[in-house]
């Protein structure tokens, strides 16, 4: 090992040692899983961002015998954690350069090694193995977002003829990673990239899910002014019940100077929507793909586009009008820069959901039934009970 990367090991290694203290939920079940031993033999095959936390996570997937096989996800991987575990010998495939070409290389390699189970993010494993027909050779797995599950139970639907913990599906998922968290990290991430204030700024946030909702509590919490687009009419009335304005995109386009997609669909602000939004709007997408902006429209309509700093991207018009692109529309709190992610805390609820899930799978998948299903009720309700406890939220 050259210096360079004995730099990186050391960096992530520092970086790891931080996280792994601050997730105690993860802890006890790695102290479990030495004694139980639940995944001896089995080779579990992921695609999850691939950042501290995720580090941990495998950790206490090794530690239950786990082999393991991952990739990261296109944009969001961190070097030196790749170096750390491929120095302590586990497979993994993947930088942060990578093209999307190279993602769907990466996951076709941790396919290729025959995985026993799936930890997936995003649907792509999971779309890997119908395409290949190989079904019958998977035991089950795991998904962790909402994109992911729109896809099992979408273009995928009946296809699955094994089990899929949806791990996005889990209402306590939902509001310690996606509503807090999630809220939380975009609008850090937003102040760190932009270095922008909230307070008087003018925000759009598409989408008012689990997610969405997250973000625009806490634009709101930090003065911002919060207006709310969602297509479902009941959601929207929530919305508006909560004290934000709801409109249609092309109503809040030149009103906004800020635009959030937080959705999970592809296609939300699109080419209609670029000739109505004002000069100098800052586009970002906290969804898992880079579809919610649609930036091929996006540079094809552009007379220049100028690189200003590592995440943000100055893209002209003819007209004289300017956006600001940040992180190429990618999902900003993982992408861009000194990209953190949820705080430690939800990740250690989320992840406990994932391995006790995968637990499930690998001792107990004959109970489950084929398909996209909901974390079972009694992992949520132990998963709940634990985390209170961590929180001493009885003081």
């Amino acid at each position: 090992m050259d210096d360079q990367a004995a730099e990186l090991v050391e960096r992530g290694r520092k970086r790891i040692e931080w996280i792994r203290s601050r997730m105690p939920l993860l802890a006890a079940a790695r102290a479990d899983f030495a004694v139980s031993r639940p995944f001896d033999g089995l080779r579990i095959g992921m695609s999850l961002h691939l950042e501290p936390k995720t580090a941990v996570l495998l950790e206490t997937l090794a530690a239950g015998g786990a082999e393991l096989v991952a990739t990261g996800n296109h944009g969001s991987t961190q070097d030196d954690i790749v170096a750390v575990l491929r120095a302590d010998g586990m497979t993994v495939f993947g930088r942060r350069q990578d093209s999307v070409e190279r993602h769907h290389e990466n996951v076709a390699a941790v396919l290729d090694a025959a995985p026993g189970i799936l930890l997936d993010n995003g649907g792509d494993l999971a779309a890997g193995v119908v395409a290949r027909g190989i079904e019958s050779s998977i035991l089950g797995g795991t998904e962790e977002t909402t994109s992911g599950g729109d896809r099992l139970r979408g273009e995928l639907a009946g296809r699955v003829p094994f089990p899929m913990i949806v791990i996005n599906d889990s209402r306590l998922k939902a509001i310690g990673e996606n509503r807090h968290a999630v809220g939380q990290s975009v609008v850090e991430s937003f102040m760190r990239i932009t270095n922008m204030m909230i307070p008087g700024r003018r925000f759009v946030v598409a989408g008012y899910g689990w997610c969405g909702s997250g973000v625009a509590h806490y634009l709101r919490a930090l003065g911002g002014k919060v207006a709310v687009v969602e297509v479902d009419e009941l959601t929207a009335f929530e919305a508006a019940l909560d004290g934000y304005r709801v409109g249609s995109l092309e109503n809040l386009a030149g009103w906004g100077e800020v635009f959030i997609t937080a959705t999970g669909q592809a296609g939300i602000i699109t080419e209609e929507i670029f000739p109505l939004l004002a000069d100098g709007a800052v586009l970002a997408n906290c969804g898992h793909f880079p579809w919610e902006i649609d930036v091929p429209a996006l540079t094809a309509a552009a007379t220049g586009i100028h690189p200003l700093d590592e995440a943000i991207d100055r893209i002209d018009f003819a007209d004289g009008r300017h956006v600001i692109l940040l992180a190429d529309g990618r999902m900003m709190n993982l992408a861009g820069r000194e990209p953190k992610g949820n705080s430690l805390e939800s990740m250690d609820l989320g992840f406990l959901l994932q391995v006790l899930s995968l637990e499930r799978i690998a001792t107990a998948a004959d109970t489950l039934v084929e398909g996209a299903q909901p974390v079972p009720d009694d992992l949520d309700r132990l998963i709940a009970r634990r985390m209170l406890a961590a929180m001493a939220a009885d003081r």
